[in-house]
């Protein structure tokens, strides 16, 4: 038996704790399983230990495996990525990122809210990281905010020129910028609604800290990915399923296990990711102390599943 912990809340919430997936994956109760990298299969440099042997178990149970990420970053890089990381690109159905959606909108404009965003936009893309093309969408970069009829959040690292070039900016200095977006009214798509994401362990500072910054200066903000149940039916139209053959596995609270409870799943919360610290835990594969999740999942009003401390058979 696997134990079982109460949460509390309005409702009385139990998930099932357990030190591995294969207990559950052998009942092949779940026809898909949809999968968040960062944090889950990798930590942006490398894959986590037992994860690609995982997924290749996982994968002969029959069952279909989507990649969800908040990435900005369209399907094909993000698959790509996984590639170079090691992991076997036959294993997944596909995948479906924030960026790929973002793109997809932007370039059909065929939802009313997209087709009222016009032309012109402020972008907040990577540096360091790599700038996000823009390649293919009838848009036009503008560095000068009374001619911006939206902001485009890819990155939070620089701010996008006309040329396709990224001009590098302090955290500080974009949101000087969002600032004067906000006060001039025009609406916000953040193409990676993530606040921070695990990078070796460490946690940096993700588009979604500035769309959260933009809404409390009274801005609209169009996510574009997790918790918005979005990702979850473009998933779920990929694998050919519905809600109740599918299960999602992520570390966010907020964006993962609250997106699958909005959109009626199942999830599996790996609590070794960017909610390690609040749980006290430092080493991989170090299990939580379960009072400290129910603490933890009721703070963010995000109740999974399942709990385990990582991605591991």
């Amino acid at each position: 038996m696997m134990p079982r912990c109460s949460v509390s809340s309005k409702e009385v919430q139990l998930f099932q704790s357990l030190n591995g997936l294969q207990q559950l994956a052998e009942t092949r109760r779940f026809k898909a399983w949809f999968l968040d990298q960062f944090g889950v299969l990798h930590d942006g440099k490398n894959p986590y230990p037992g994860a690609i042997s995982t997924l290749e178990k996982l994968a002969s149970t029959g069952s279909k495996m989507v990649i969800i990420s908040n990435s900005s970053r369209r399907a094909s890089t993000t698959i790509e990525k996984m590639k170079s990381l090691g992991f076997d690109p036959s294993l997944f159905m596909g995948a479906i990122t924030s960026g790929e959606l973002t793109h997809q909108y932007l370039q059909r404009k065929d939802d009313a809210w997209f087709a009222a965003l016009g032309r012109s936009c402020i972008h907040i893309t990577w540096s360091d990281r790599g700038i996000i093309s823009l390649e293919g969408l009838d848009i036009q970069v503008v560095e000068n905010v009374e001619e911006a009829e939206f902001v485009l959040a890819h990155g939070s690292e620089a701010l996008g020129h006309p040329s396709g070039a990224a001009i590098p900016m302090k955290l500080t200095d974009l949101e000087k910028i969002l600032e004067r977006c906000a006060a001039k009214r025009i609406p916000m798509v953040v193409a990676n609604p993530d606040y921070v994401t695990v990078e070796a362990r460490d946690l940096r500072v993700m588009p979604g800290t500035l769309a959260a910054k933009y809404e409390k200066l009274g801005g609209e903000v169009k996510w574009m990915g997790k918790p918005d149940k979005i990702i979850y039916e473009a998933a779920m139209a990929m694998a050919g399923v519905d809600a109740s053959d599918s299960i999602a596995v992520g570390d966010s609270l907020h964006h993962d296990i609250k997106g699958a409870n909005q959109a009626g799943i199942q999830s599996a919360f790996i609590t070794g990711g960017i909610h390690a610290t609040e749980l006290g835990v430092s080493n991989f594969g170090e299990t939580a102390d379960l009072s400290s999740v129910e603490v933890l999942a009721s703070k963010y009003n995000a109740y999974p599943s399942y709990v385990l401390p990582a991605f591991t058979w």
